[in-house]
């Protein structure tokens, strides 16, 4: 088998998927996987391929308009999942779209559909989860930071709900596994932006920051508690104690 790997972003996976179609080893011999690899195979060949802005240019375009611009929206949102086969993934199903069009994304006879559409819903529901149990400190003169710990690349899926939330603040979601933030200035668009090692290590100082709304929120917490009722079963079922670490109700 020939492995072509890459980094675990959408840019390195669309650069990897172009060099692995143009390798004429068929399609069948072919198999792609993020880095990093947790255990090498002595059977299979390796190719570390770098993201090329060409070659993911030309990837987009092809699936733009040989498929469809849904479809690729498609593959751009499972590419943010943690999972270590959805760069193959990707690959599968591009192969079926470019086979037979479009409408194949919904035909489960296919097993790479079923797992296409596994994954697209686990990750919404990651994304829920985080638009609920967000957190955020106030500092430096009215800059908002939220610190969250997701298992996939969903940050940026954050963004249009909570500038709907608070269009005319200055706030930031960072994922402080992935090293990336979602900045939104005052009454301005957002944006996603990847945070160098000096960036990261200062936000990371935020959360050791207190404001009054953190207080209050806390008194709030354990104000309304009853004791007699406490459900730790059902509370850990829908506040998962993977995704508390950055709850202030919980420090």
């Amino acid at each position: 088998m020939n492995v072509f790997t890459c980094a675990p972003d959408l840019e390195s996976i669309l650069s990897c998927i172009y060099v692995a179609w143009s390798s004429g080893l068929g399609h069948k011999n072919i198999k792609i996987e993020s880095e990093p690899i947790e255990q090498l195979s002595l059977f299979d060949s390796y190719t570390h391929v770098d993201k090329d802005h060409a070659m993911v240019q030309s990837v987009i375009d092809a699936v733009n308009l040989k498929i469809s611009p849904s479809f690729y929206s498609d593959l751009a949102y499972i590419s943010m999942a943690y999972e270590k086969d959805v760069p193959d993934l990707m690959y599968r199903l591009m192969l079926l779209g470019f086979a037979y069009g479009p409408g194949v994304i919904n035909n489960t006879c296919y097993e790479v559909v079923v797992r296409f559409h596994e994954i697209k819903k686990r990750l919404s529901n990651e994304s829920c989860r985080f638009k609920e149990v967000s957190r955020f400190h106030e500092v430096r003169h009215s800059l908002y930071v939220a610190h969250i710990e997701p298992k996939s690349r969903i940050v940026i899926t954050l963004g249009p709900a909570f500038s709907d939330r608070m269009p005319s603040e200055n706030w930031m979601v960072i994922d402080d596994v992935h090293r990336e933030a979602v900045i939104h200035p005052k009454n301005s668009p957002f944006y996603l932006r990847t945070l160098t090692e000096d960036e990261f290590n200062e936000l990371l100082m935020t959360e050791k920051e207190n404001d009054e709304y953190t207080d209050l929120w806390k008194i709030f917490f354990d104000s309304i508690a009853i004791k007699e009722r406490e459900n730790l079963k059902l509370q850990r079922s829908l506040f998962p104690l993977w995704t508390r670490k950055h709850a202030v109700e919980f420090t």
